[in-house]
C-alpha cells in the first residue's frame, strides 16, 4: 500500500472533521511550560544574586522540595539524567557486568558502558513492556554486580520480583526512573526503591528543568559519595577527598524546576485528558491499541503509546510515515531496541536471539504527541489519519 499517497486524498481527513496537515509540526515531548512569571522572577534574583551555579540556594531549595514531595531522605540534583545515570552507578560500585532491558532510552545502556561496564541485556514482559524477572534471572553470571529496572512509560518495574533476585544473589539495584516522576507503585511513591533511583528533568519530560536530573536516595553514604562525586571530590575549599566529575545542577535550571512544580498538577490533568480522548477517538481501530496506566497508580500520562497489530492493514512504518507526512512527528521508542545500536549491535550481534519480546515490541510502538501545548484538533487529525488508512 503506498500510504502517503492515499492518504492525500483529504477527503478521507475530513471525515473526522480533522485539519489536514499543521502549519506547525507536532512533536512528541514538547516542552511544558510552568509559572511562566515565576520563573522570570526567579532568574531575576539570581542574576542580582551572581551566584549562579556552585550549589546555590536555588538549587538547595529544588532538592528539598523533591526529597519532600517523594517521601526520601536525599537528593542530589545534577545537571542531567545521563550524568545521574553515571554517578550513581560509579557511587553504588558498580563494575563487569549489569543487567539492563534494551527496551528503554539508550543513556541507560551507555552510561553502563561509558564507565567500562558491560550492559547485559535482559528481554521485557510484553504486556507491561518492563523487565522480565524470569529473563533478569536467566541472564546472571559470575561476573554480574548489578540490576537497573528501568519504570517505562512511567509504570513501575517488578520491583519486588528484582530485589528478591538482587538479594538472593548478592547483586547491587537501582532504578531509572526517568519516566516515573510522580508515579506510584502500590501506592508508594516512586523514588525510594532499590538502593536509589535516577530522574530525568530533561525538556521533553512531564516535569522539566529545562534540563537536568537527581538521584533519589535513603542511603546517607550513598548520597553524601554522590554529592562530593557531581562537584569534583571538593568537600569544602582546596579539599579533594574523593574522585569526581562535573555533574552540578545550575540556579535556573532549579528555578525552571521549582516553577514547573506548581504547575506539575495541571499538566497531569491536561496529559490525563489528552489520554482519555486518544483512547476514544482510537476507538474500535482493527490492529490499533493505546496503552492503558492503572488508574489506581498515580502516573504522569504524558506517554501516549499506540501498539500497532496484525489486523490494522498498515504497518508501523506506513502509519509513522503517513503521520508525518501531516506535520505530526511521531516516534518510534526505542527502536531497535539498545542492542540494535551501536556500539552494542556490533559488541553483541546475537544479543537479539535472547529478547524476542524486546523485537516485538520495538516493532510495533508508537509514541504520540501530548502536553500541554497540543492544539486543539491534533487528536482528531491523528485519529482521521489512522482511520483512513483502513478507509474507514
Amino acid at each position: 500500500m503506498n500510504t502517503i499517497k492515499h492518504i492525500k486524498n483529504r477527503s478521507d481527513l475530513a471525515v473526522a472533521g480533522a485539519t489536514p496537515a499543521f502549519a506547525e509540526t507536532l512533536h512528541v515531548g514538547r516542552p511544558n511550560i510552568g509559572d511562566r512569571d515565576g520563573f522570570l522572577q526567579r532568574v531575576g534574583q539570581i542574576l542580582d544574586s551572581h551566584w549562579l551555579t556552585n550549589h546555590g540556594p536555588t538549587v538547595g531549595e529544588f532538592e528539598r522540595r523533591i526529597a519532600e514531595r517523594l517521601g526520601v531522605k536525599h537528593c542530589v540534583a545534577m545537571c542531567n539524567g545521563t550524568i545521574a545515570l553515571e554517578i550513581a552507578i560509579r557511587a553504588l560500585g558498580l563494575e563487569s557486568e549489569v543487567i539492563v532491558p534494551s527496551w528503554t532510552f539508550v543513556a541507560t545502556a551507555h552510561a553502563l558502558y561509558w564507565q567500562g561496564i558491560t550492559p547485559v541485556f535482559a528481554d521485557i514482559d510484553p504486556r507491561t513492556h518492563n523487565l522480565d524477572p524470569d529473563a533478569v534471572r536467566r541472564m546472571i553470571t559470575p561476573r554480574t554486580t548489578g540490576i537497573i529496572g528501568v519504570h517505562l512509560w512511567g509504570r513501575a518495574a517488578p520491583v519486588d520480583e528484582l530485589q528478591a533476585i538482587a538479594d538472593e544473589h548478592g547483586l547491587k539495584l537501582m532504578f531509572d526512573a526517568a519516566h516515573a516522576f510522580g508515579s506510584t507503585w502500590r501506592g508508594q511513591t516512586i523514588g525510594c526503591f532499590g538502593a536509589c533511583e535516577v530522574l530525568s528533568f530533561h525538556a521533553t519530560k512531564a516535569f522539566n528543568t529545562m534540563e537536568g536530573g537527581a538521584v533519589v536516595t535513603n542511603d546517607d553514604e550513598l548520597a553524601e559519595a554522590m554529592r562530593l562525586m557531581r562537584n569534583f571530590g571538593f568537600k569544602g575549599y582546596d579539599n579533594v577527598i574523593h574522585p569526581g566529575t562535573n555533574g552540578k545542577m545550575i540556579e535556573v535550571c532549579a528555578a525552571m524546576g521549582l516553577a514547573n512544580l506548581g504547575a506539575f498538577a495541571s499538566v497531569v490533568a491536561s496529559n490525563r485528558a489528552h489520554h482519555a480522548a486518544y483512547v476514544e477517538a482510537l476507538a474500535g481501530i482493527p490492529g490499533i491499541s493505546v496503552l492503558n496506566y492503572d488508574p489506581d497508580e498515580s502516573n504522569s500520562h504524558h506517554y501516549v503509546v499506540l501498539e500497532i497489530g496484525d489486523a490494522y492493514p498498515a504497518t508501523r512504518d506506513e502509519l509513522v510515515a503517513a503521520l508525518q507526512a501531516e506535520n505530526i512527528l511521531v516516534r518510534k521508542y526505542f527502536w531497535p531496541g539498545c542492542h540494535g545500536m551501536q556500539p552494542y549491535r556490533g559488541l553483541f550481534p546475537h544479543a537479539g536471539l535472547m529478547l524476542p519480546r524486546t523485537i516485538e515490541v520495538a516493532s510495533r510502538v508508537v509514541v504520540l504527541p501530548n502536553g500541554t501545548s497540543l492544539p486543539d484538533g491534533a487528536i482528531a487529525t491523528i485519529a482521521a489519519v489512522c482511520r483512513a488508512l483502513i478507509g474507514a
